[in-house]
């Protein structure tokens, strides 16, 4: 039986992660800060789909926190074959209005953390022969956003750059770029989505299933529904000009994912 390991497991996107690769008999590894929450979802988990789930508390913010999931990567006794870096978190306000250290924060948490995590996985994975990761990003990437779209472009071009690097080795690497997707992602930030237009909203469990469908594939990225391919492929013969104005008047207020 192989084993899946999630960052940011409790809400979202990862628990959608969680929620399909129970059912599909993965065990797992739940990461995430609240150790009373990730107890629950473990508890939850295993009764319904007979599984084995383990709770790692770690706040990804940290050094403390990376090395804590990098040692569990890494564990020659208990591989993971599946890691989903799904943690994550959005700022309100446009850049110079957020605090700096909470800005580097989400540099820790989105590609400092993404980076080492990945490689310990990575490492360990070549080593077998086998092994997958998704890294979690957004459409975001795709648009002048501020540090937050900034800092998924990081993630999209670094996850595709080390799959070219790792072909051939039996190890996947996959970008995810989801668009809006009804989870906490924007209450917890203290975002607004009343004017999001209801189409451009996403069922996470439905994003899951098209993102396994094309890690299976062989993709190194994933937009995973046909409204935003559209988007994205609009987004590619816009001026950027233009896009930077529409950015500043919804993005960044209206953050993805």
């Amino acid at each position: 039986m192989t084993t899946a390991l999630i960052t940011g497991s409790t809400a979202g996107i990862g628990a959608a992660f969680a929620r399909r690769l129970a059912a599909d008999g993965h065990d797992l590894v739940l990461v995430a800060r609240d150790t009373k929450r990730l107890r629950e979802q473990a508890t939850e988990l295993h009764d319904r789909h007979g599984i084995e789930v383990e709770v790692l508390t770690a706040d990804l913010a940290t050094d403390q926190g990376i090395e804590a999931v990098a040692a569990r990567l890494t564990d020659p006794r208990n591989p993971v074959d599946l890691l989903v870096n799904n943690a994550g978190f959005g700022n309100k306000g446009r850049y110079l209005d957020v605090p700096m250290a909470d800005e580097l924060r989400m540099l820790k948490v989105h590609c400092e953390a993404v980076l080492r995590l990945t490689g310990a996985a990575a490492e360990a994975m070549r080593t077998r022969g086998r092994g997958g990761i998704v890294n979690v990003a957004s459409v975001a990437a795709f648009v002048p956003r501020g540090t937050y779209g900034a800092s998924k472009a990081w993630v999209v071009q670094f996850t595709q750059g080390a799959a070219r690097d790792l072909a051939g080795s039996g190890v996947r690497l996959m970008a995810l770029a989801p668009g809006f997707v009804r989870t906490e992602f924007h209450q917890r930030a203290g975002m607004g989505t009343d004017n999001i237009p209801g189409w451009m909203w996403l069922d996470a469990d439905k994003l899951v299933a098209s993102a396994l469908a094309d890690l299976s594939r062989g993709k190194t990225l994933s937009i995973p529904d046909p409204r935003y391919k559209a988007l994205m492929g609009l987004v590619k013969v816009t001026p950027r000009a233009l896009l930077g104005g529409i950015s500043s008047r919804t993005g960044r207020k209206y953050g993805p994912q």
